[in-house]
């Protein structure tokens, strides 16, 4: 299954380990996301150390991992469906992940409610609807 997986899907699994993490690593789920969602990581380290108590190797091991599991696009791929991604998501903190999603033709992972809503045009699953299909879990 291909999944554009945003940000705070990444975050999560790094603040806590458990089903988020599990799913990452999943060989049955091919994941993509934007190529500034590693800055992302680079600009919070240091929030994000004092969230999850880990330290700076095992945060650097983790990231490695995602980085190993997360095949990024670059933008200059992503650009022509902004315009139309802009009309569909009902936040343009989103746009970037429905445009993505509209190039692969894939999936969005997201527990943000409002994706998963307020628009028709992409399927969004969260990590609830991840785990449910218990397929997935199957390693």
């Amino acid at each position: 299954m291909k999944l554009v997986v945003d940000a705070n899907i990444l975050f999560a699994a790094l603040i806590k380990k458990g089903s988020t993490a599990e799913l990452i690593i999943n060989d049955k789920l091919q994941l993509f996301a934007p190529e500034f969602l590693f800055n992302e990581f680079a600009k919070y380290e240091e929030l994000i150390l004092k969230k999850t108590h880990r330290s700076r190797k095992e945060f650097n091991q983790f990231l490695d991992l995602l980085k190993e599991q997360i095949t990024v696009i670059s933008k200059k791929e992503i650009i022509p469906f902004m315009d139309k991604a802009g009309k569909i998501s009902p936040d343009p903190k989103d746009t970037i992940y429905v445009a993505l999603a509209l190039a692969l033709k894939s999936y969005i992972w997201s527990n943000d409610r409002r994706l998963k809503q307020n628009q028709e045009e992409i399927t969004v699953f969260t990590t609830e609807d991840l785990i449910k299909k218990t397929d997935f879990l199957k390693i």
